[in-house]
């Protein structure tokens, strides 16, 4: 390591300490890798988008840090002043689509395997994939550790205004990013033992995870930990229709979602009350420039729940919503402090299932790629440590995405758990007034149609009557 290419020296943040261990924990199973997929049609230049992706990097010191622990007291991440962004070139024009895909799903595993070495100057990397002569598939491979969601629009945006400026022969300046030191340092200044009090209250006769025991398979464990993710697109009429509701109910669309997870875990488990995990932006108010900074910010807090069903959905709803918002007042707490002012043993995790809600969604960033060049919203592949992971895509159409743990779940209950969602989504949409124990009703309802149609039955109903009654 070269000291004259050192830029900074700074502490990680709790989060990224327990990305960290993670990550050297269990190597083999790669969590928190993620391997984002475009695809791209057009005349692109790749040296432009080499050369804006090398700027990109030189802007943010996040795309710069690479991370320290051996014989070390504490973990460090250091900043480079010059790093390589390393871009590959894989040229599949002349073969058949059957082989393409073929090839192309053998670099995507091998690039999963290679993983990272967290120590090494960057955490990214990034592979064209030439399927024609104007068509690419785009492969950005990074780690978690380094930059969260919140992040990845906001390096897009750069890009493309990088890469515009390169095409037309012209090197925009390159200015400085807001540091990520600047959160460090605020995080340090907190004094985390004035949140202890209200995560006791928060979590107060919590005693173990809420177990997803139920939506168990039989399958065997195997030696080997397997992730998975489904995607279920909500159709853009939903998606209008709920985004109204929230509108006109003053609720955020974040709230609808973990909501409808609260009740489907309050069903799955058999519990009244529930606890899951809720990933927030941990991006605070009073931090000057916060929106605008590239980095691992986001932290993820248990969120206890009680299911009473003689409320109205919305009256409910509105409940959940207030408890979230005096939660982010302390949401940079460590999740691993909480723990330990919770009544939940240290040898059990304090939820077994999260709730992810993508605040910035990229295509309305990649809209704005102008010229010939067009460039499809993404696809994401990661893994996290839990065994559930609910993630939901905001655009024209919601997408709910749920990344799992195959030692647990097989495809078929994930999908289940999908049209679940689907269904609550739109009853909310149809009854917003409903009594919770009315609309849970929908849930039995679909089952009980879905058993007759198992058996053969024949019957005649006119389905709008029925759905009225919830």
């Amino acid at each position: 390591m070269k000291t004259e290419n050192i830029e900074d020296i700074y502490e990680l943040t709790p989060i990224q300490k327990g990305l960290l261990f993670q990550s050297l924990y269990e190597p083999e199973l790669g969590v928190y890798f993620f391997q984002v997929r475009f695809a791209i049609r057009g005349n692109l230049n790749v040296v432009a988008f080499d050369h804006a992706w090398q700027q990109v990097a030189a802007r943010h010191t996040a795309l710069r840090t690479g991370f320290y622990w051996e014989n070390l007291d504490k973990p460090l991440q250091i900043v480079y002043r010059q790093v390589k962004v390393p871009l590959e070139e894989l040229d599949l024009r002349g073969i058949d689509s059957v082989e393409q895909q073929k090839r192309s799903s053998s670099f995507l595993e091998s690039d999963r395997q290679k993983g990272f070495d967290l120590s090494q100057e960057c955490l990214m990397r990034l592979t064209l994939i030439r399927l024609t002569d104007d068509s690419y598939q785009f492969v950005w491979s990074h780690h978690f550790i380094i930059i969260d969601g919140w992040s990845i629009p906001l390096i897009f945006k750069d890009l493309i205004e990088f890469y515009e400026a390169q095409c037309r022969s012209q090197d925009l300046p390159i200015e400085p990013g807001v540091p990520y030191r600047y959160y460090i340092d605020w995080l340090q200044q907190q004094d985390i033992s004035k949140t202890e009090k209200f995560w006791q209250e928060a979590l107060s006769g919590i005693q173990a995870p809420t177990p997803v025991t139920n939506l168990d398979t039989d399958r065997q464990s195997s030696l080997e930990e397997r992730f998975d993710e489904q995607n279920l697109y909500l159709s853009a009429a939903t998606t209008a229709a709920l985004l109204s509701l929230a509108r006109q109910h003053q609720l955020t669309p974040s709230t609808l979602f973990q909501g409808i997870w609260a009740l489907l875990l309050s069903r799955y488990s058999c519990h009244r009350t529930v606890v899951y995990g809720c990933t927030v932006s941990g991006r605070p108010t009073d931090l000057e420039g916060v929106e605008s900074m590239v980095g691992m910010l986001i932290n993820t807090l248990p969120v206890k729940v009680t299911i009473d069903t003689e409320k109205s959905l919305l009256q409910w709803l509105k409940q959940l919503q207030a408890q979230l918002a005096e939660m982010r007042q302390y949401e940079y707490s460590p999740l691993v402090e909480i723990q330990g002012w919770s009544q939940v043993p240290r040898n059990l995790p304090l939820f077994e299932s999260i709730v992810v809600y993508e605040r910035l969604p990229v295509d309305p960033i990649l809209e704005q790629w102008q010229g010939d060049l067009e460039v499809s919203s993404g696809t994401f592949y990661y893994k996290t440590n839990y065994p559930l992971t609910i993630a939901i895509y905001p655009g024209s159409e919601f997408c709910i995405a749920i990344n799992y743990d195959f030692r647990r779940f097989d495809a078929a209950t994930i999908s289940n758990i999908q049209e679940d969602f689907e269904i609550l989504l739109q009853g909310m949409v149809n009854h917003p007034d409903v009594l919770l124990k009315d609309f849970l009703l929908l849930l039995d309802r679909e089952q009980h149609i879905s058993s007759l149609l198992e058996k053969e039955v024949t019957f005649d109903f006119d389905f709008d009557k029925i759905a009225t009654v919830y």
